[in-house]
C-alpha cells in the first residue's frame, strides 16, 4: 500500500476485532471477491489493515471520531454484487437479474442452447437467426419457447438490403409466433418491415400509457443510424404502412409517441459487421444522443445505451459500467463457448488467437457495397481470398475479362469448380429465394460475377460452422480482438481449456470480476494502492462464484 498523510485520508473510525494486515494478499483478495460485504481499510498503529466486519463511524466530525473506539478509517467501499451493475431500467424492462446480453451471432452460432443457458441464469441471449432458412428459424423459435417458458429471450433481425422479402418473411414469422424482442443489426436505415414489427399491437394500457408489445434492441455504430432508432417512426413509413393496411391511423398516432428502440447497443470493435469504432469515443457519443433524444421527445420510459465490442475481460466490463453503460453485450467470446453453434475446430482456433490475429474482409450480404466484416486471420486464408474476389469484381466487368492465371486460381482454389458450374449452383439458389437476382444476372455479367463471388463468401461461414475439414483454409470466423484479451486473461486457468468454456461461467466471471475491479478502483481513488497480487482477478468455477454471492 502507498501511504498518504492520514489527515487527507481519515474519513471516520472503525471498531472491531476481525482485521488482517493489508499485506496478507490472500485475505485481501478474499475480501475484495466477497462482493456481498463492504471493505474497510484502517490504520493499525501505522500499518494498514483490512476487514469486512465491525462498525464504522463515517464523516469528518472530529469530535465524534475522538469519542469512538477503534482505529482511524482510511477507506471504505460498499458491497457491490453483479446484479447491481448496469441500468435498473434496462434490467426491469427485460426481466433480467444481470445487465448481460449474449449477442446474436449469425448462422445459429448464438444457439438455442446458449439462449436457454443465459436466459435461465438471469441474463438474455438473442438467437443468431441471420443466414438461416425460414424453416430453421421457425424450428428454433419453437424450441426456445418450449425451453424458456418464463425466462427472457430474443431473436436477431438483420437488415437485408438486397433481399427485403426475406426480412419481411422473418418479421411475419416473429409476429406469428409471438417473438416480442429482437436484436436489430446491420441497419443502415429504418425499413418498413422493422417499423411494422415494432408497431404491431401498439395500444394504450389501463393507465393511459402507450405500450408496444414488441421491443427492439438496436445494435449500431453510427450516430446517424442511432438517431433514427431513438426517434419515432418516420412519417413516410407510417403512411406506407397505413396504405398497405398494416396499421391504422389511430396506431400511427400512438407511434409518434414512442421511439423505434428504447435500448441501443453502441457497437465498437466487434467481430462480424463492424465499423471498428473505439469504445471510449463511441459510448459517450451515443449517451449524449440518448440524453438529447429523451429530452426532445419526452418519452415515458428512459432510453438506455449498452456497449458491445471488446467486452471479454473483467476490466473491460468494469470500464463499460464505469462509463455508464446500461448493459454489456458479448459475441466473440461466446463463440468460443461449448454451447455455441459452431464446430470444435473453430473453438480450438479461437482459443489460440491473439489480439492481432483478426482482419477485415468483404461481407457476403453487402459485397457490392464494399461493406466488410471482422474475421479471424490465424489459421485460415478466407480474408485474403475474399479480398482477392472483391478486387477482381472492382477491376473487371465480367469473369471472362479476368486474366487467365487469376481465373484459374479462383476456379481451382476458391470455387473448386468452373465458374459456369458455380453459376449453375448459384442460379438454383437464387431461383428459390430471390428470382429477381437471376433475371438481372442473365443480362448483367458484372452482377452475375458478384453473385458467384458472394456464393463463396456466404458458404465459407457455413463451412466453419459445420466443421468441413477440407475447407478449413476457407473458414470465415467472425471474430474481434476481444478474443485475444480473453485468452490472455484466462491463460493458466481452467478456462484456458475449450471444454470448460461454458457461456454462463464466462459471463459470471466477467460480471463478478467487473464488480471486484470496480471496488479496487474505489479503493485506489481513496489513496489505497494494493499489490498486483492482492488485486488480481482470476477466473473461478461457477460454484465458487455462487459461493461468494451467498456470503
Amino acid at each position: 500500500m502507498t501511504k498518504t498523510p492520514l489527515s487527507t485520508l481519515v474519513s471516520g473510525r472503525w471498531a472491531g476485532d476481525d482485521k488482517v494486515p493489508i499485506s496478507d494478499t490472500e485475505a485481501v483478495n478474499r475480501c475484495l471477491h466477497t462482493v456481498t460485504r463492504p471493505v474497510f481499510v484502517m490504520d493499525d498503529n501505522g500499518n494498514p489493515a483490512v476487514s469486512q466486519q465491525g462498525r464504522a463511524i463515517m464523516g469528518d466530525d472530529a469530535a465524534a471520531a475522538e469519542r469512538a473506539d477503534g482505529l482511524p478509517l482510511l477507506a471504505h467501499v460498499p458491497a457491490l454484487t453483479p446484479d447491481r451493475l448496469g441500468d435498473p431500467v434496462f434490467k426491469s424492462a427485460h426481466g433480467l437479474t444481470y445487465p448481460y446480453v449474449a449477442g446474436a451471432m449469425a448462422n445459429g452460432i448464438t444457439s438455442v442452447e446458449m439462449v436457454e443457458a443465459v436466459g435461465k441464469a438471469g441474463m438474455i441471449g438473442f438467437f443468431g437467426a441471420a443466414g438461416l432458412s425460414i424453416e430453421r428459424v421457425e424450428a428454433a423459435i419453437v424450441e426456445v419457447q418450449n425451453r424458456l417458458v418464463d425466462a427472457p429471450y430474443g431473436f436477431n433481425l438483420i437488415h437485408s438490403p438486397h433481399d427485403p422479402a426475406l426480412e419481411a418473411a422473418v418479421v411475419d414469422l416473429y409476429l406469428k409466433h409471438g417473438v416480442h424482442r429482437v436484436s436489430a443489426s446491420a441497419y443502415l436505415r429504418l425499413t418498413p418491415h422493422l417499423v411494422y414489427y415494432r408497431l404491431k399491437g401498439i395500444h394504450r394500457n389501463a393507465q393511459g400509457a402507450v405500450v408496444c408489445p414488441n421491443q427492439v434492441v438496436a445494435k449500431v455504430s453510427r450516430i446517424e443510424v442511432a438517431r433514427q432508432f431513438f426517434s419515432p417512426a418516420p412519417e413516410k413509413i407510417l403512411k406506407h404502412l397505413i396504405a398497405d393496411g398494416k396499421i391504422t391511423e389511430a396506431e400511427a398516432e400512438l407511434a409518434r409517441k414512442v421511439p423505434i428502440a428504447h435500448d441501443l447497443t453502441a457497437e465498437a470493435d466487434s467481430g462480424g459487421h463492424t465499423d471498428n469504432r473505439p469504445a471510449l469515443a463511441l459510448l459517450p457519443t451515443m449517451q449524449a444522443l440518448k440524453n438529447e433524444m429523451y429530452a426532445k421527445h419526452g418519452y415515458d420510459r428512459p432510453l438506455c445505451v449498452g456497449l458491445g465490442g471488446g467486452i471479454a475481460t473483467p476490466d473491460a466490463a468494469a470500464a463499460a459500467f464505469a462509463m455508464g453503460a446500461a448493459y454489456v453485450i458479448t459475441g466473440t467470446v461466446n463463440q468460443a463457448c461449448i454451447e455455441s453453434g459452431t464446430c470444435d475446430a473453430v473453438r480450438s482456433m479461437l482459443a489460440e488467437a491473439r489480439q492481432a490475429d483478426v482482419i477485415m474482409a468483404p461481407a457476403a450480404d453487402m459485397f457490392e457495397m464494399g461493406v466488410k466484416v471482422q474475421v479471424l486471420k490465424r489459421g485460415t486464408m478466407f480474408a485474403v481470398r475474399a479480398g482477392k474476389l472483391y478486387d477482381l469484381y472492382k477491376r473487371f466487368n465480367r469473369f471472362e475479362e479476368i486474366p487467365e492465371k487469376e481465373r484459374n486460381q479462383v476456379e481451382r482454389d476458391f470455387l473448386r469448380c468452373s465458374f459456369s458450374e458455380e453459376w449453375e449452383n448459384t442460379r438454383r439458389f437464387f431461383a428459390r429465394c430471390d428470382p429477381r437476382q437471376v433475371e438481372r444476372a442473365e443480362t448483367d455479367p458484372h452482377h452475375k460475377m458478384a453473385l458467384v463471388f458472394r456464393s463463396y463468401l456466404g458458404r465459407s461461414s457455413k463451412w466453419s460452422v459445420n466443421g468441413e475439414a477440407d475447407r478449413q483454409m476457407d473458414y470465415q470466423i467472425w471474430c474481434g480482438p476481444a478474443i485475444g484479451a480473453f485468452n490472455q486473461w484466462v491463460r493458466g486457468s481452467f478456462l484456458e481449456q475449450t471444454e470448460n468454456r461454458k457461456t454462463v461461467t464466462v459471463a459470471m466471471n466477467l460480471l463478478l470480476g467487473a464488480a471486484v475491479a470496480t471496488r479496487i478502483n474505489w479503493l485506489r481513488c481513496q489513496g489505497v494502492s494494493l499489490s498486483p497480487q492482492a488485486g488480481r482477478i482470476v477466473p473461478l468455477p461457477l460454484e465458487r462464484i455462487e459461493a461468494f454471492l451467498e456470503k
